[in-house]
């Protein structure tokens, strides 16, 4: 493997097409101010380098980068890649991950709006995530140990097991497909609409007017902080281990919960049970 240690690149594609490559140390930054460093490029290593210019990483292959940091004027820095490892990195510049495939994110920064958007096989472990539209349109998606803050994520998101999360966030999980979060804390408006297949285990949930127009949605031992107007049109089988303010017209299913404030069945078409305990 090639390596090249301690260099200040700031030229038009200035490792255009390298393969079998260890970069170390360098800093993509300068006066040039030339775009798509390591674009198609295959088989290569970064490790402790600084990336100030935009679209670094394009239709690459096999790309691991390390302790590095993407500053906010590394815009769309990994675009049309695929086989990628992120660890100990800050991922600054907006877009920083599209229309990747078979991707590792392990410790790292992400403060990125429109990250994420349409990546396939996403693995993302004990990582800070900070965004808009945080991993819209994604697919094949594994978090573990990952905090979230910010409006619009998982929004389309198909086939995603989300476990041990602490999510701040706004109608999160709209037309998601296929999801399962485990353990997690989910804060925020309107989660999960017109969601399909979404289970949620042992999960905090907060917020108002949650999992509405729902189809085939699961709760199994969920806690529901200052939740109103609960499950309005889903198809649902929930069991709920605290109190949930208010319930309104769920369309199918079975709700087991300890209390809850107030019960609004005022429409024909709502046929779903409440079983109170209290």
């Amino acid at each position: 493997m090639k390596s090249i240690e301690g260099l200040r690149l700031d030229g038009e594609r200035a490792l255009y097409g390298e393969s079998s490559l260890s970069v170390k140390g360098c800093r993509f930054e300068g006066e040039a101010d030339g775009e798509s460093a390591l674009k198609e490029c295959k088989d290569i290593e970064v490790e402790s380098s600084y990336f100030d210019l935009r679209y670094p990483f394009w239709h690459d292959k096999g790309v691991r980068i390390s302790g590095c940091e993407m500053t906010e004027s590394c815009r769309a820095a990994l675009w049309y890649s695929q086989d990628v490892v992120l660890v100990d990195t800050q991922m600054h510049g907006v877009k920083a991950l599209r229309e990747c495939k078979d991707v590792t994110v392990h410790g790292c920064d992400i403060r990125s709006t429109e990250f994420g958007w349409s990546v396939r096989g996403l693995h993302m472990e004990n990582t800070r995530a900070e965004g808009e539209y945080f991993l819209l349109r994604a697919e094949r998606i594994f978090l573990k140990g990952v905090t979230f803050t910010g409006k619009y994520s998982f929004q389309y998101v198909k086939g995603a097991v989300i476990d041990g999360c602490e999510m701040n966030t706004k109608d999160a999980f709209w037309h998601a497909e296929n999801v399962t979060v485990t353990d997690s804390v989910l804060k925020g408006e309107y989660l999960g609409w017109y969601s399909k297949n979404l289970t949620l285990v042992r999960c905090k949930i907060s917020g108002t007017q949650p999992l509405c127009y729902c189809e085939n949605l699961r709760l199994i031992d969920c806690e529901m902080e200052n939740t109103d107007l609960a499950f309005e049109m889903s198809d649902v089988r929930a069991r709920i281990v605290s109190h949930v303010n208010s319930i309104k017209n769920p369309r199918r299913g079975k709700i087991t919960v300890p209390s809850v404030g107030n019960i609004v069945m005022d429409e024909k078409w709502a046929k779903g049970r409440i079983v109170s305990l209290k």
